[in-house]
């Protein structure tokens, strides 16, 4: 066969090759040669169609494919052989490609030219378009100018009067990119996986943040960090970039809880070790309650200064009048549970020696010691009072010294001193019983050994005072 004969061969199967397909088809291939200014794709059935090497470089000019690689792509011509397309690049686009495009839904790029009454304007192909105001992204600019001068990939959604016509939209593209990248992101958000997100709003109960492909997460207040956090843009701002821990995944609900502060180490696993009983340390008022006030010994721990720890008094809720929010004091130790992680503190007179110690030198109450305390509160079963800051004995009805039937409150009132005996008391200090009645007994005992003791001197002196006088009054014995 000759040369021109070979030639026109070719280009016969050329065309009927070609004639397999049609224009506006998306088709898949594998790269099999890459020349200067095209590449060549096998589609299948020994067919071969060319792209432009420029369709395959990325922003910067590199080629993004190389001999192997699968392609997707969309045939703009079965002329002469098969030609695709991944985007009309700006320009190099006939007004009849335009017309493909939107039937096959190719991507088409354009440039904003500027704002219009409702949009935009946009460039593609030589050919003006129009953009609505709501399909240029996904999220509404405060200022609509920032879009001018910018060239953009849209999508054709209105083709009328042989291309005249033409909708735009830059949203329809944006969303299936992100739905496409949210189907990715999904798989990596399991619960203990540390994710790097933005933060796209922030309010008083919270972040929400997002971990890509419009996927949001709640930050939720609590898990901002160890410490009490009052404000939550003290710790996060909008458009900021921050790595987040998965706690909680719900997927019946989409929801997904995040935390931030799991990210460092929880003070508490040191708690044990960094606090003992009797210490005094300085600490910080933040919350107070009806029950006592909470204070935070360092971010993260806290502990509890019990309404029980406060001396009596006559209004009720007067003891927080000593420890306002913000105050800062010395406060002991009472008790540590790591564990449950609760610390028990007594609020430390300032101005005392203890006030300025490490360690609390607070003696310890043992039974059969003689104490003065104030009356606390009143029970059913008997009467608490008040002994030394953090130590409360109770005095059961049965030791309070009244008759059965007697009126306690009357006998005892709230805030009044009263001297009892200390019956029992553990280790801690913390369970005390105490004795009016043993102590009103001991005053009695003693009372009846000083009268026995008196009257006893009083019998023996008259004794002697007897003898002398009947010894001198007694008759005389005359001489013998």
């Amino acid at each position: 066969m000759s040369e021109p004969e070979e030639d026109f061969a070719a280009l016969f199967e050329a065309s009927v090759k070609a004639s397999w397909f049609e224009r506006g088809q998306t088709v898949e291939g594998t790269i099999v040669a890459i020349d200067l200014e095209v590449a060549f794709v096998d589609v299948g059935g020994k067919s071969e169609a060319v792209i432009e090497i420029a369709e395959l470089k990325d922003a910067d000019g590199v080629l993004e494919v190389a001999v192997g690689d699968r392609l997707q792509a969309t045939v703009t011509s079965t002329s002469g052989g098969l030609t695709l397309s991944r985007i009309l690049v700006r320009g190099a686009a006939a007004a009849r490609q335009l017309g493909d495009a939107f039937r096959a839904g190719l991507p088409v790029e354009g440039k904003v030219e500027r704002v219009v009454k409702g949009g935009y304007e946009v460039r593609i192909a030589g050919a003006r378009a129009f953009c609505p105001m709501s399909q240029i992204d996904t999220a509404r600019a405060t200022d609509p100018a920032t879009h001018e001068n910018q060239a953009y990939v849209f999508r054709i959604i209105e083709y009328k009067d042989d291309g005249r016509n033409l909708v735009v939209s830059r949203r329809a593209l944006l969303e299936e990119e992100r739905q496409a990248h949210a189907a990715e992101v999904r798989q990596s958000i399991v619960v203990d996986a540390v994710l790097t997100g933005r933060v796209t709003s922030v309010r008083e109960f919270g972040a929400f943040v997002d971990l890509g492909g419009g996927i949001q997460g709640l930050l939720h207040v609590s898990e901002m960090g160890w410490s009490r956090v009052s404000d939550t843009s003290q710790v996060v701002a909008p458009g900021e970039t921050i790595s987040v821990k998965v706690l909680r995944v719900d997927d019946a609900t989409q929801r997904i809880a995040l935390g931030l502060k799991q990210l460092t180490e929880d003070p508490w696993f040191k708690a044990g070790t960094v606090y003992t009983v009797g210490q005094v340390r300085t600490g910080r008022v933040v919350r107070v309650a009806e029950f006592g006030a909470f204070v935070e010994l360092e971010p993260g721990v806290e502990g509890l200064a019990h309404v029980s720890t406060f001396a009596p008094t006559s209004r009720r809720q007067e003891w927080s009048e000593s420890v306002p929010v913000g105050m800062t004091g010395p406060f002991e130790i009472l008790s540590i549970d790591a564990a449950k992680k609760r610390i028990g503190v007594v609020l430390v007179e300032e101005g005392s020696a203890r006030a300025g110690e490490t360690v609390s030198s607070r003696g310890t109450i043992l039974p059969g010691a003689r104490l003065t305390g104030k009356v606390e509160r009143h029970e059913t079963f008997g009467v608490f009072v008040c002994l030394a800051p953090g130590r409360i004995g109770l005095m059961p009805l049965s030791e309070t010294g009244v008759a059965r039937g007697g009126d306690a409150v009357k006998a005892f009132p709230v805030g009044s001193d009263v001297e009892v005996v200390v019956l029992e008391a553990d280790s801690s200090g913390r369970r005390i019983r105490i004795s009016r009645k043993a102590m009103l007994n001991a005053q009695d005992a003693n009372e009846l050994r000083e009268y026995a003791t008196r009257t006893e001197n009083l019998a023996v002196g008259f004794g002697s005072l007897g003898d002398k006088l009947r010894g001198a009054l007694g008759p005389r014995k005359g001489p013998g």
